[in-house]
């Protein structure tokens, strides 16, 4: 069965620097830029199978990671497969959070999460997972993300 082809074929180092760039975008925490890596009916899958299509849908599920309510978080790019053929790459990542004490003299709901983990976990973790990448003229068309376990690795992690 033949594969399909992507709509404008990148060559490995284009795909390799745009899975690149957007892995960067998140690691600045910079949602306007991770939005401009989006086709505007794009699709994004979060790891529990929730989907969310169009640009406003996915800016609204990223935004609670961008105003930090899981603490500041980073990715660690742990290992790429690229498919330049298909316009297709799958990031494997370790999702690095640290959290802050709790500040606030009455707090929020995330507020409140963050002191629960932190009493758990640590005030740093990480999780692993991956994202399938699909993209289409040199913008994200899909976003599937898969996680490995739904308990943080624990204290100290990376």
């Amino acid at each position: 069965m033949p594969r399909p082809m992507a709509i404008h074929a990148l060559s490995r180092d284009d795909l390799l620097v745009l899975v690149d760039n957007f892995v960067d975008a998140f690691n600045r925490n910079d949602l306007d830029a991770v939005m401009q890596q989006f086709v505007e009916d794009a699709l994004y899958v979060t790891y529990d199978g929730k989907e969310h299509r169009g640009k406003a849908r996915i800016r609204a599920a990223f935004e609670p990671q961008f105003r930090g309510e899981f603490g500041k978080v980073s990715f660690i790019t742990e290992d790429r497969l690229l498919d330049e053929e298909a316009g297709k790459a799958m990031v494997r990542w370790t999702c690095r959070h640290e959290l802050e004490g709790g500040q606030a003299a009455l707090p929020g709901l995330a507020e409140v999460r963050n002191l629960v983990v932190r009493g758990v976990y640590g005030r740093v973790f990480a999780w692993q997972g991956l994202d399938v990448l699909h993209f289409e003229g040199g913008k994200v068309r899909e976003k599937r993300t898969y996680s490995q376990a739904h308990v943080p690795l624990g204290r100290g992690a990376r």
